[in-house]
């Protein structure tokens, strides 16, 4: 739902998503035995191969790469519309009627322009969130939880917008030269209250959270995280089965709220091996420091987005402003040029970004063969999560260098294969 507008207000007030607790592994459940081995025939030394993608995987993979390649032009193209037909100002003029003061027609603009916008990509969201993954075997939610929870991700979406988008643009107003430096720097304890709030108040809107229903692989995760130096956390058991048939677990929150979360497609599909391997990968990012360096990475990506949404913002109002409807740029109305503006942006900074987190993820890896040295365990485990997410093991550059936050499948596996830190000469980078 939306998504032009969450992932450019991202931007505009928390920075580029720090991708941090992602260590997905995919399996179904009509196959209870899928890439299980018993002790018997198990040997940790032998390199686990990296299976050939299915036709059915291939064809996901290009689908999702037109998808994608058409996902940044309607990022573009929808905002442009909105603003270069003035359909933006009139919708100003009517929130402006209702409000009648700035802050109530910031607010009400904000909520419309929300709406408004949701309906017009609801379309698009049923077929790519909803249509397409059932097409593909990858989700089994119904079609009412699914409307379910793309309204409630309106409302949230609705209500924090209506509560921060004021901020910038109150900078705007009062510091028109200096709003963008203002802004990349709220963006930092915006970030760090989402990330307080989130797993308290946000997640449990969607699915249901409780503690664990095996006491005996909770005790092992707290005892790994006690090993990696995590305190204080809890572990939660998440119903994730009502929508999908992936797995994955992650670390979440902050200070007091921080938690282990495990999805129970996961429990139900992992042995505990796995599980430990992937929990350890998630502990990871906390113990070396990866939340903070992606805090920091976000404010220098907010900062030179923003600064080139102020240069082009300015130009563009400057010239087109009899078409526009507005003289400058902070006017309510400028919404949907700031948001195409920060898309562009995020073609040229979306690269190092996407680089940096595969940086992360590939020292979040070393970090869990080093903590459980389960080598064995974590190549099964993405092996899992190629063949049963329809991954493709060796995606093209394309994707790599615009889409992956991860480093791809085949590469994990070989690294797998490859890192043993207890054995000389095989450490490798």
């Amino acid at each position: 739902m939306t998504r032009m507008f969450r992932a450019c207000l991202a931007i505009l007030l928390l920075g580029l998503p720090a991708m941090i607790c992602v260590g997905e592994v995919s399996a179904r459940a009509d196959e209870p035995d899928a890439g299980r081995e018993t002790p018997a025939t198990v040997d940790e030394r032998a390199p686990v191969p990296v299976p050939e993608p299915s036709e059915k995987a291939m064809a996901f993979y290009r689908s999702g790469m037109w998808i994608w390649g058409f996902n940044r032009l309607w990022a573009i193209a929808l905002p442009a519309a909105l603003v270069f037909t003035g359909f933006s100002a009139r919708l100003r003029d009517l929130a402006s009627r209702i409000g009648r003061r700035w802050f109530p027609t910031v607010g009400v603009y904000i909520a419309l322009f929300l709406v408004i916008v949701a309906l017009i990509e609801l379309p698009v969201d049923y077929y790519q969130g909803f249509v397409r993954l059932h097409a593909y075997g990858l989700s089994n939610q119904t079609f009412a939880k699914w409307l379910r929870d793309m309204a409630t991700a309106l409302g949230v979406n609705v209500v924090v917008a209506v509560l921060t988008v004021w901020v910038p643009y109150l900078l705007l107003r009062r510091s028109p030269k200096r709003w963008w430096l203002y802004t990349a720097l709220l963006s930092v304890p915006f970030l760090f209250v989402g990330m307080l709030v989130k797993p308290i108040w946000i997640d449990p809107l969607f699915n249901d959270f409780g503690p664990m229903k095996d006491p005996d692989l909770e005790r092992s995760i707290l005892d790994l995280a006690d090993r990696a130096g995590i305190e204080s956390s809890r572990v939660f058991e998440v119903n994730k089965s009502v929508d999908t048939k992936a797995v994955n677990a992650y670390v979440t929150g902050f200070l007091g709220t921080k938690r282990i979360v495990l999805w129970d497609t996961l429990l139900d599909r992992l042995d505990k091996d796995e599980v430990l391997f992937v929990m350890a990968h998630e502990m990871g990012h906390y113990v070396l420091g990866h939340v903070v360096r992606s805090i920091l990475l976000s404010f220098l990506v907010t900062l030179i987005g923003l600064y080139f949404v102020h240069l082009a913002g300015n130009w563009l109002v400057e010239r087109y402003r009899r078409r526009l409807g507005f003289e400058k740029l902070s006017d309510v109305a400028s919404v949907p040029l700031l948001l195409m503006l920060m898309q562009v942006s995020n073609l040229f900074l979306g690269p190092p970004a996407m680089a940096y987190s595969r940086y992360q993820e590939h020292e979040a890896d070393r970090f869990a063969l080093e903590l459980t040295e389960a080598n064995r365990a974590g190549a099964t485990a993405f092996v899992k999560l190629q063949t049963e997410n329809l991954s493709n093991p060796r995606p093209g550059w394309v994707y790599k260098v615009f889409r992956a936050s991860h480093p791809s499948i085949g590469e994990r596996i070989d690294f797998c294969n490859a890192y043993r830190p207890n054995e000389a000469g095989r450490n490798p980078p």
